[in-house]
């Protein structure tokens, strides 16, 4: 069986990339030493609304992600 992305997924990786590399990558080892939360990095997340894409959008979510309903 062959699973390859949408266009729409595609983005989304790449957006995801881009905002790790620049925003939350930098910066990993010094939050995980001091054990801090990253919150404004998932205040930022949910501007880029990432923090819904797998809720469909009947939910308000971005319904980004599609779950097979069978195998």
């Amino acid at each position: 069986m062959h699973f390859s992305h949408n266009d729409d997924q595609q983005m989304l990786r790449d957006m995801v990339r881009q905002f790790v590399e620049k925003e939350a990558a930098p910066s990993v080892a010094e939050r995980d030493e001091q054990m801090l939360w990253p919150g404004e990095l998932v205040r930022k997340m949910g501007e880029l609304g990432l923090m819904g894409v797998a809720v469909h959008e009947d939910y308000g979510g971005a319904g980004l992600i599609i779950f097979p309903t069978r195998l």
